[in-house]
């Protein structure tokens, strides 16, 4: 009677990880024993859409960085005119063209009246140069990109450049990352909207009901969105569906 009730009592946590432990190891054995190979981890290789293979550096560092095409919607893709659509008589004959197609590097920065134009060729653009626009979701996004580009080589302003975000849109990811900040460092949201806003000290009671409540709640919903993968969204900037 004595030994079965010590087989019924509990075990200490330690000999629960015990046991564990000598389960793994008769695991590993029988694995060996069965010549399967033991897992080992594999390497993990850059994602092509996590920023980190889809740019680069210029060569002085003095203008950012040079996007893919496939990355950033707003470079321009030159590629040759086709020859049912050339025509000699409509070609531009600005010498800034010229110059841009001349240039060994595929991808470049370009300042054209004041603004930088990012552009990048396919194959073998010549004097007649046309741009690629595939019909996507971002067709709009590319197209004016490709606009300002065309008002720059004309001799007329480029315009603004809808890939810039405005003020108030960054105001509000810097405070979603303030925010993100102070969450994943225990601050509850009544202190987090105190400190965004400015308000006053916030109690639990009053939280239940207070403006700030839902406000609070999105941006720290948006902080941690982007925290998740969500910042690459902003290269697609005005594009607001997600990707």
């Amino acid at each position: 009677m004595r030994s079965c009730d010590r087989s019924m009592r509990p075990r200490s946590p330690m000999s629960f990880f015990a046991a564990i432990r000598s389960s793994l190891r008769i695991t590993r054995a029988w694995r060996a024993r069965a010549g399967q190979k033991r897992w080992t981890p594999t390497r993990r290789r850059n994602s092509p859409n996590a920023g980190g293979c889809d740019f680069r550096r210029t060569v002085d560092n003095t203008k950012g960085v040079i996007w893919a095409p496939y990355a950033l919607p707003t470079v321009v893709t030159l590629t040759q005119t086709p020859e049912d659509l050339a025509d000699p008589r409509l070609v531009l004959g600005a010498h800034s063209l010229r110059s841009i197609l001349t240039i060994d590097q595929d991808d470049q920065i370009v300042e054209l009246r004041g603004a930088c134009l990012r552009v990048h060729k396919a194959g073998n653009a010549g004097g007649s140069a046309a741009v690629l626009l595939p019909l996507d979701r971002l067709f709009e996004i590319r197209t004016a990109a490709s606009l300002r580009l065309w008002r720059a080589l004309a001799g007329r302003s480029p315009g603004p450049d809808l890939g810039t975000l405005t003020p108030d849109r960054r105001n509000r990811l810097i405070l979603a990352l303030r925010a993100l900040d102070g969450r994943l460092s225990g601050a509850s949201y009544p202190k987090i909207a105190a400190i965004l806003f400015d308000a006053a000290p916030i109690s639990k009671r009053d939280w239940i009901s207070h403006e700030l409540r839902d406000q609070t709640g999105r941006i720290v919903r948006l902080g941690f969105s982007m925290m998740r993968g969500g910042y690459r969204r902003l290269l697609l900037h005005p594009y607001r569906r997600r990707v």
